[in-house]
Order: structure tokens, then C-alpha cells, then sequence
């Protein structure tokens, strides 16, 4: 039971004491509502149309090919309408590629000779809708048959807990932190966690990973030095996944530089006010003196692609429009062509953790959710191009 009366105290560590035991009461109890019995996450049903329209296939085409017995039928019916779980929709694309004539065609994996793709998302402004970024196009990867792996380096592991951990809840979740601490650390493989939705895992994040900034301040050295640290640790699984997203923390200390020494590509997503257009400059000026020290201290740091992503867009604010297009005029092709639309469909799956592709369309009002989903089909379908792009296939 959450306690509502005043807070009598008046010591500061009392106060904040008791401010953070609430919260985590309030928080726990908000999840339990909003998941299953067991407090784990579930993803939704898929109608068979919508299965279609991801796997690419026809609707006839999937009714033969079940008739047939080439794939299982869907595991649930209702009023003579198929639906199917995250699971079946991978397994039907595995079976697809087994039978199809050109290898590929429904699992677009990387092939011999395609390298791992690392994305870092950052930005030290808050509201920048990071985690949010990071989680779409996570789900929007995974739902296109590619193998995700979402690498949590926020402290406070809002991208952990999209993907059903909490980890400040549950210490003892193994983090990104111990792979990467100069104390004993574990290998990637007994921190990562594969999540709810197929095709997607998960290297949470957590407090301790403030830990690594005094870590690295103090025990920095030349052997194993802090860039190399996350870079080999994510190598050390590259076999198991097509595309890594690094979500980074609201700041710029050697976790993030970490993340940049990782990547192979950087989005930045940014919202279109002056005030953040602003900040941002100055994120990316401090940047690129940080990435000045690592190539000094013997990275080599090249990206495929180093992308500005708006976000939380309004297309009918004129002012908000004005910034996006003196962006373009001024970068050009470094803003992606795709934004990410503010809008109350990706505020309200914010609120329980989820991303637009977790909810039903039913649960909303139907403009809302096409608008949404549209907006990040359209960001996620960029990212896809680019990796493709990186692979040689485009």
C-alpha cells in the first residue's frame, strides 16, 4: 500500500528517502496493472492481414500455404478472423525463406562478409526522446525479421524497462556495467536477455553505470582502455545479431564516448525548437572535441551514416516547420528525410512502456493510430535503407 499522508520530515535524506520509496511502490504497482499477473510484459496478437503486410506476402497466399500444411495454422481464431503471436510471425518467416526459391527473401539477415551494425542514438538534451527512438525502430527492425540487440547504457534504464526489465526494481539484473566494469567483469553473453518480442534482446542498463564514469577517470588505461571496453564487449556476440542500437545516457562522460567508439552510425534526435536546436549545437560541439580525444588516444572512428532525426514533430506548428526547414536547408541530406510526429497514440504506449507497434489499432482512434504508426514505419524504413545501404544490398 502507497502511502499518501505528508511527508513529516524535514532532514533532506529523509525527504528524498522517502520520495524514492514511493515512487518505486507507485512504479511497481503501475506495472503490475499494466502487465501480466506474472508482471512481465506480452506483446499483442497479429491479424493475419497484418501479418501479410510485414512478412510480405498475399492473404491468399498465407490461407495455401496453411490449407497446405507448409506453416501451422494460426494458434488463435476468432469470428473466422486468424490471429497470430510475435513468435508464430517469426517462425512463419523462417519457414517462408526454408521454402523459397531465392534465400533471403523473408529474413533479411546479415551474410557472410556483412558487417555488424551499430547505431548509437544521443543527444545530451532531455526530451529528446532517445529511448523512445531507440525503442521503434527496435521493434520496427525485429517486426522486418532482422535480429535486434538494444544496449542500454542510461543509468536510468527507461530503455530496460520498455523492454519488460526493471532493473531498479530487481538488482539482481546483470547489466551493461558488468561487462564492461574493470572489476571482474562478466561476458555480453550473461548479461544480454531476450525480451518479449521475438526477435529482439536486450543489454539493460542501471545505476551502476554511473559507476563507470568514476571507474574510467581512475583506472583508465592503455591495455584496455575505456572506447575499447563496450566496442569488445558487443563484438564478443557479433555472430548472434544483424543490428545494434545504442541507447546512451543524457550526457557526454565516457559511457557515451564509449558508445561512439562502438558504432558504426550515429542518429541524433532533436525536437524543432530553437531552444533545442541550440543545445544540441552545443552537444555536437563538445562531440567532436571528444571524439578528437579518442582518435588521439588510437580509435578510429568511421561511421556509414551520422544522421539528425526530428523529433516529436508538428507538422501544422509553423514555427516548429520553419526550424526543420532551415535544418534541411542548412545540413541537407544529414537530416533524415523521415520524422518522428509528436502525437498523443506514441505519448499514451509511452505511458505503459510500449512502443505504437504494441498497441492495437482498436485501441485508439483509428486517424490518430495510422498517423503514428505511419510516422514510424517511415523512420524505421529509413534506418532499414540505411543499414541495407551499408551491406552493399541497396
Amino acid at each position: 500500500m502507497i502511502p499518501t499522508t505528508p511527508i513529516a520530515s524535514t532532514s533532506p535524506v529523509d525527504i528524498s528517502s522517502e520520495i524514492s520509496s514511493r515512487l518505486n511502490l507507485a512504479i511497481k504497482e503501475h506495472l503490475l496493472a499494466a502487465y501480466a499477473p506474472d508482471s512481465t510484459k506480452q506483446l499483442r496478437l497479429f491479424p493475419a492481414q497484418e501479418v501479410c503486410d510485414l512478412i510480405g506476402i498475399s492473404h491468399q497466399y498465407l490461407r495455401k500455404a496453411t490449407v497446405e500444411g507448409a506453416i501451422p495454422e494460426a494458434s488463435e481464431i476468432k469470428h473466422g478472423r486468424r490471429y497470430y503471436t510475435g513468435q508464430e510471425v517469426w517462425e512463419l518467416r523462417q519457414l517462408l525463406d526454408a521454402r523459397s526459391k531465392t534465400p533471403g527473401r523473408y529474413l533479411p539477415s546479415r551474410r557472410e562478409g556483412e558487417s555488424l551494425q551499430r547505431i548509437q542514438v544521443m543527444n545530451f538534451k532531455g526530451g529528446s526522446s532517445k529511448s523512445t527512438t531507440c525503442i521503434h525502430l527496435a521493434h520496427y527492425l525485429a517486426l522486418q525479421g532482422f535480429r535486434v540487440l538494444c544496449v542500454d547504457l542510461d543509468p536510468q534504464a527507461s530503455l530496460s524497462a520498455m523492454c519488460g526489465l526493471q532493473t531498479e526494481l530487481d538488482e539482481s539484473i546483470d547489466t551493461v556495467y558488468d561487462a564492461i566494469t574493470y572489476h571482474d567483469p562478466i561476458s555480453m553473453k550473461e548479461v544480454i536477455r531476450e525480451t518479449y518480442f521475438p526477435g529482439l534482446s536486450i543489454a539493460p542498463g542501471g545505476l551502476m553505470l554511473s559507476e563507470f564514469e568514476a571507474e574510467s577517470a581512475k583506472l583508465n588505461s592503455k591495455q584496455h582502455p575505456f572506447f575499447a571496453r563496450l566496442h569488445d564487449a558487443i563484438m564478443s556476440v557479433e555472430t548472434d545479431y544483424d543490428v545494434v542500437l545504442i541507447d546512451s545516457p543524457p550526457s557526454l562522460g565516457f559511457i557515451t564516448m564509449g558508445g561512439m567508439a562502438a558504432a558504426t552510425s550515429v542518429i541524433v534526435p532533436l525536437t524543432p525548437s530553437m531552444l533545442d536546436v541550440a543545445s544540441t549545437a552545443q552537444f555536437l560541439k563538445m562531440t567532436s572535441s571528444y571524439m578528437e580525444v579518442i582518435e588521439r588516444s588510437g580509435a578510429k572512428l568511421v561511421y556509414d551514416n551520422y544522421r539528425l532525426l526530428v523529433t516529436r514533430d508538428e507538422p501544422v506548428d509553423t514555427p516548429s516547420q520553419t526550424i526543420v526547414a532551415f535544418m534541411r536547408a542548412l545540413f541537407q541530406e544529414r537530416v533524415m528525410t523521415a520524422t518522428s510526429l509528436k502525437s498523443t497514440a506514441i505519448s499514451d504506449a509511452a505511458m505503459l512502456q510500449q512502443s505504437i507497434y504494441e498497441l492495437n489499432r482498436s485501441d485508439l482512434t483509428r486517424a490518430t493510430y495510422d498517423r503514428a504508426k505511419a510516422s514510424m514505419d517511415a523512420v524505421g524504413k529509413e534506418v532499414e535503407n540505411m543499414v541495407l545501404e551499408a551491406w552493399g544490398r541497396i
